[in-house]
């Protein structure tokens, strides 16, 4: 495969939509539909359950592996504030589910990153959920070059643009000490996960080459090609694995059209 067609390859996994529209946005695409069991719920821990439905109405259990899962599940509070990336567990009845702590109230929108066997294609979608309780909406963040998490600091250079998209590479540090022995996570060194504040359209973009390749280095710099959807302010989620931990670093960005 030539650079150019890894790029592409990366670049069409991160649309998910189908025909132009952006992911995330549709609970049902190409036949199959997400199907929560529970969407009011309460802050706290959760016991998350859904479905995916075909279409013949009955739940898939057949589903070919993306990046190391058959299933991503991407929750975030509408006003990008908070996120979480996790894999649930499917049952033999097509039934997944997960524990996951949701501490806050307000309303937030659930993404599946599947591939339905039968369907031979990668889809997202997308469910909203309403937490009950005491809501105290938060501004979007401001927009900064550098992020930190523990002892770790992540900056951002590049731009995020629609039509041929923008490269954005994103670079990690440890207490001062640029980091190059991140390790892989879900076959990658790094996701990153855009989001569009108002609509929430979604992209999920996977970096630059791959581990083991002979070519791509294991930091401290992580490359992506993105194409945002449309012009907007988008907040962008970079999952990275060092030290057997996995960390989310978040930066609020302006797409170009």
């Amino acid at each position: 495969m030539t650079t150019h067609e890894h790029h592409a390859q990366h670049a069409q996994h991160a649309h998910h939509g189908g025909d132009g529209f952006p992911g995330g946005l549709r609970i049902s695409q190409d036949g199959y539909t997400l199907a929560f069991e529970e969407t009011l719920l309460k802050p706290g821990e959760q016991q998350l359950r859904f479905q995916i439905l075909g279409p013949d109405g009955k739940p898939v259990t057949e589903f070919t592996s993306i990046h190391d899962r058959e299933l991503h599940l991407i929750i975030a509070r509408r006003e990008l504030t908070h996120f979480w990336h996790v894999h649930p567990e499917l049952a033999p009845d097509g039934t997944w589910s997960i524990s996951i702590e949701l501490p806050y109230a307000g309303a937030y929108r659930a993404f599946t990153d599947i591939q339905p066997t039968a369907l031979g294609s990668t889809i997202t979608l997308g469910s909203d959920l309403a937490l009950a309780g005491d809501y105290q909406p938060e501004p979007v963040p401001a927009i900064v070059p550098t992020y930190e998490v523990d002892e770790y600091e992540v900056s951002l250079a590049g731009e995020l643009a629609t039509g041929d998209g923008g490269h954005v590479v994103l670079t990690v540090r440890r207490s001062g000490e640029l980091v190059s022995d991140l390790e892989p996570y879900l076959g990658a060194y790094g996701h990153l996960v855009l989001l569009r504040l108002g609509d929430l359209a979604y992209v999920h973009v996977h970096p630059h080459g791959e581990p083991g390749d002979g070519v791509t280095a294991s930091g401290p710099e992580i490359a992506f090609h993105a194409v945002a959807p449309g012009p907007g302010t988008y907040r962008a989620f970079l999952d990275f694995q060092h030290g057997g931990v996995v960390r989310t670093a978040a930066f609020t960005l302006l797409a170009t059209g």
